[in-house]
């Protein structure tokens, strides 16, 4: 049975954007990044209203098929709630389709708010594992998703197909565990005004792949989770990639330009998930005049960008915190 949640009940949540892939981790591989997206949603007695503020506005629909007021929905249905009506504000600093996940941080802000209009109820809200699975859902595999659930530098996967609460079983099982990221690594965005489909640069990509290159990405797959918790020094060869990058080349020439120069002068660059935003990591060295002036020159706006937190939600409105029960 479902329980239809009163009108007047507001939530508030906070998301961070995120990067994936992150050279030769593609789809399973992601790290926040601290720039986030606040939502607040109060229930109505009918209707949906949406406001948005930054980035998207007046680009983003502004109905039933807009990406948090879904994943609210979907939020609430996994609890066995339901609003009759909803008024979502949603105030964005996430570029869109610059390869920064904004549709993922979308998705779980949309998840997490469902947490927070329950916590005005008796049930029980979304555990972490249930917000990874349910987001995954939303674009088949969770590598941005879960890093913006979960903060930080994350290894996810998809595996056997689930029936847990409001889980249908339809879809594979996605998981991800957090890494604990070396203090000693800086990031550094490199965002173009350049925007890109990631369905289109997903296209360009190959149904097949040689051996030999599945075998070269897994080894720096591998040796990237060491990198990234133990070894920084190590952060040039492990980002190393050719299952996605080389193939999206020639749909981002800027891109693949600066990212080239970074890596020829020793920085560990990788394309922010589809692209055509750059990210750069250190061992903690800060980036040369040279590299903020070529970003400059072919249109980025370089900056250093701290590790994103994990998604924050709480019942009402202020200073999103964390689910108080796990």
């Amino acid at each position: 049975m479902t329980l239809t949640l009163p009108e007047g009940l507001i939530a508030s949540a906070s998301v961070a954007a995120s990067s994936a892939n992150l050279g030769p981790g593609f789809d399973s591989m992601g790290l926040a990044l601290g720039r986030y997206d606040e939502i607040v949603v109060e229930t109505a007695a009918e209707g949906l209203v949406i406001e948005v503020e930054g980035e998207g506005a007046g680009e983003v629909s502004a109905g039933d098929d807009h990406l948090v007021v879904r994943a609210v929905r979907r939020g609430l249905a996994a609890t066995g709630t339901a609003a009759a009506g909803l008024i979502v504000r949603c105030r964005n600093t996430i570029p869109h389709s610059r390869g920064l996940g904004s549709s993922a941080s979308a998705v779980v802000g949309g998840l997490a708010i469902a947490n927070g209009l329950v916590a005005h109820t008796d049930l029980d809200p979304l555990s972490t594992a249930e917000l990874i699975q349910l987001s995954g859902e939303f674009e088949g595999h969770p590598d941005n998703a879960a890093a913006s659930v979960l903060g930080g530098a994350v290894v996810s996967w998809a595996g056997a197909k689930v029936d847990a609460r409001g889980i249908d079983g339809t879809h594979p099982g996605y998981s991800a565990v957090p890494l604990r990221l070396h203090r000693a690594i800086r990031l550094f965005s490199a965002i173009p005004d350049l925007r890109s489909s990631t369905a289109e640069t997903r296209a360009v990509l190959p149904a097949q792949v040689a051996h030999r290159d599945a075998r070269f990405n897994i080894s720096r797959a591998a040796l990237l989770v060491w990198a990234l918790t133990e070894r920084p020094d190590l952060l040039v060869p492990a980002t190393e990639d050719v299952l996605h990058q080389p193939q999206r080349a020639a749909s981002m020439p800027a891109s693949s330009e600066f990212l080239h120069f970074l890596r020829q002068n020793g920085v560990a660059a990788v394309l922010s998930g589809a692209g055509p935003s750059v990210l750069a990591l250190t061992d903690g060295a800060d980036l040369s005049a040279e590299v903020f002036e070529l970003g400059r020159t072919l249109g980025f706006a370089v900056a250093e960008m701290t590790v994103g937190e994990p998604v924050r939600w709480r019942c009402g409105v202020g200073s999103a915190a964390p689910d108080p029960r796990g």
